[in-house]
């Protein structure tokens, strides 16, 4: 392949991503705009064109299933030894490596779940958790390690945070962090935040082993870049050390992980570590109709860190919004709207029904199973970890042997599946059609490999451990049901979405304005899944029967005038028993519209503007909140509302005249609090605060 040949085909700005294959680059890259296939062509080019060569080069990126897609994609531009890892596989790979030499011996195994260590950490601290508790200990100490914390230092940014684990405060939460490390140590493991310091640290320590890892791989890319936490990026800095040929490609507005630890400011602030770097924008948008587009434009608003999105399909439907009477009422609907889509001709895997939380999936799972319509649940057990899989890949490999080519391969495959569950009648549900379809997806690769009569069982069996170690599982025909965060990085033909009302989004936990923020996004990612139909729903009650208290999500108000059939105002309605006669019309000092409810007026925003105040400063205020109301026993509200701690942290008055001038804050209050809350403003620990705040009340 030539270099021309690479360029073909490309749009301008993904022909100049992968037409100056060096030095650093910025590529942001909006949803459905063909990222993959510029970084992977930009790689293509840089080593067709002799700049580099291919085994310099290492990819990575966050799900193997993406690793598996890019290796794909390069073996198809003909670079089959490009190396396309996820952070974690990569660092593993040198951890075993260089461990012999660092430290001496072989690399301890990972832990393949935290759970059973959490638990003997909080046996030995006469902790009694339960299964749910140990989940949320382990994903908060999976937090604290990639945040690049230590127990000791846990305590002050989790408290900062407002953090909140299973009842545990921030001091228990610390020990059982310490009884879990006790644990690993006495067992002989590591997991897998581990890997990453374990292998960062290394290379940190021996220059002699960095140098090594740096004359191996000359040239990174690094995909959804928005995702990387504090320890990836700590990795990624002693990988390239002081080079500059790094290409990083992602999108702030699908940063959706923060619980996690990821940040998008690595990729914010890129070209300030990286001074003379090329920052490239993909606005075109290849995935989904201009309908599909509009609605998602809208509800993700006006961005300083990227453009709108640009459809180049043709139009499609309108995007549509249905209201419900309760839940059950919502998944039968949707379930007579896929039932309608595959008698239109519309695959069962080019259709999705996504939604916030997993709790949600019981009623459309049975919903669908009455309507007799096949349906996976997407972020359970891997494809090939199937004991169905499993069995019938160790069956072929068997049948290998006697395979002489007589039989047609599709055919003898089936045969030879029969004895791991296959059968030609396809069963009605349940669990067995959930073995016979995975069954039936090996079979099906089969039949794509019969196009070619020299491809035998051997062959297949060879493929089939490819795409096992490449998480490249084969489709499943079926009805896709995922959460809003497994369907990231994924498209249908079809996709429902949901639960669109308040309290499940934004979820009703989400404080706080960048909690909110990042509410809006995981919707703006459900919406952008969707290629030509896309079906907006939600129930008014929960129950068959039960109170309507439910309304639509707010973040769909700026899209109101797009959608068909749902009647929704484009701003929230006045609140009469809480809005005040104002002498005049107050407005927002974003985009100007008049202000109703009571809330906005002090804050002088309306919600659908994004806020203008320092998160963390807000943070603090809330953390300061949070702890006066604990040692006073009173709710936080008292103390001050979340609208006037809102107005505190975006107006950051310097003294208590401007302070007085907040509204919430009466004389009694300023009084009480005035001091405390200047000094957090200024900078001093919330908790320190807090004990001002309440010795001055006390002195009251």
């Amino acid at each position: 392949m030539t270099p021309d040949e690479v360029l073909q085909g490309l749009d301008p700005q993904q022909r100049e991503v992968a037409s100056q294959p060096l030095g650093p680059m910025c590529v942001l890259a909006g949803a459905g705009t063909g990222k993959t296939r510029a970084i992977t062509h930009r790689i293509a080019y840089g080593v067709h064109s002799g700049a580099y060569a291919a085994g310099r080069v290492l990819a990575v990126t966050f799900t193997a299933r993406a690793a598996g897609e890019m290796r794909t994609r390069l073996r198809g531009l003909g670079l089959p030894t490009v190396q396309a890892r996820t952070f974690h596989a990569a660092a593993l790979r040198q951890l075993h490596y260089f461990w012999p030499q660092a430290i001496g011996g072989a690399a301890p195994e990972v832990l393949s779940h935290k759970a059973p260590a959490v638990a003997e950490a909080g046996g030995r601290l006469r902790l009694d958790l339960d299964r749910t508790a140990l989940r949320d200990v382990a994903s908060e100490i999976e937090w604290a390690k990639v945040s690049m914390l230590t127990p000791d230092t846990y305590r002050t940014e989790a408290a900062r945070q407002g953090r909140s684990v299973a009842d545990l405060d921030h001091t228990a939460m610390a020990r059982m962090w310490e009884a879990y490390e006790e644990v690993k140590t006495a067992r002989g493991v590591i997991d897998f935040e581990d890997v990453l310091l374990l292998t960062a640290g290394i290379l940190t320590e021996r220059e002699d082993i960095a140098r090594t890892v740096r004359g191996q791989y000359r040239h990174f890319v690094v995909d959804e870049y928005q995702d990387v936490n504090a320890a990836q990026q700590t990795l990624l800095d002693v990988w390239v050390g002081e080079r500059s040929d790094v290409c990083v490609v992602g999108d702030p507005a699908q940063t959706i992980y923060s619980f996690t630890g990821a940040s998008p400011r690595h990729l914010l602030n890129f070209t300030a570590r990286h001074p003379g770097a090329q920052t490239v924008h993909l606005v075109r948008n290849y995935r989904s109709t201009p309908q599909v587009v509009a609605v998602a434009n809208a509800v993700l608003g006006v961005r300083a860190d990227g453009p709108r999105l640009q459809a180049q399909r043709g139009d499609g439907p309108a995007v549509s919004v249905q209201q419900h009477p309760d839940d059950a009422a919502e998944a039968s609907a949707i379930a007579a709207s896929v039932k309608s889509l595959l008698a239109q001709g519309i695959p069962a895997s080019q259709i999705a029904i996504l939604y916030r939380v997993n709790a949600q999936s019981e009623a459309f799972e049975q919903a669908l199973a009455e309507a007799g319509i096949s349906y996976l649940v997407r972020g359970g057990e891997r494809f090939f970890q199937r004991a169905e899989v499993r069995n019938a890949i160790v069956l072929l490999r068997s049948a290998a042997r006697s395979d002489d080519g007589t039989v047609p391969l599709g055919k003898l495959v089936r045969d030879v599946i029969t004895a791991a569950g296959w059968s030609p009648q396809r069963p009605a549900g349940g669990a067995l059609l959930e073995r016979w379809q995975s069954l039936e997806a090996l079979a099906s690769v089969a039949d794509d490999l019969a196009a070619d009569p020299q491809v035998r069982i051997g062959q297949l069996v060879a493929e089939l451990d490819r795409r096992a170690s490449e998480q490249h599982a084969p489709a499943v025909e079926g009805v896709t049901l995922a959460s809003l965060h497994a369907a990231k990085g994924l498209e249908w033909d079809a996709v429902f979405l949901a639960g669109c009302s308040d309290g499940l989004l934004p979820l009703s936990h989400a404080e706080g304005a960048a909690a909110i923020e990042e509410e809006r996004r995981l919707l703006y990612v459900g919406l952008t899944r969707a290629r030509v139909h896309l079906t907006l729903t939600w129930a008014a009650a929960r129950n068959p029967g039960g109170r309507a208290t439910r309304s639509v999500s707010r973040f769909l108000r700026p899209a109101a005038r797009l959608l068909d059939g749902g009647g929704i105002p484009a701003e929230a309605p006045p609140t009469r028993s809480r809005t005040r006669k104002v002498s005049g019309p107050v407005r927002c000092r974003g985009c100007g519209k008049d202000l109703h409810q009571a809330a906005e007026r002090k804050i002088g925003r309306c919600a659908d503007c994004p806020p203008t105040y320092d998160e963390q400063t807000f943070e603090a205020l809330r953390s300061w909140r949070k702890a006066v109301a604990t040692a006073q026993s009173v709710p936080a509200f008292v103390v001050f509302t979340d609208a006037t701690l809102i107005a505190i942290a975006e107006r950051a008055p310097g003294s208590e005249t401007e302070l007085a001038k907040v509204s919430g804050v009466g004389a009694r209050k300023l009084a009480a609090y005035g001091p405390a809350v200047l000094g957090v403003l200024r900078g001093d620990a919330p908790e320190d605060m807090a004990e001002l705040a309440c010795a001055t009340t006390k002195s009251d």
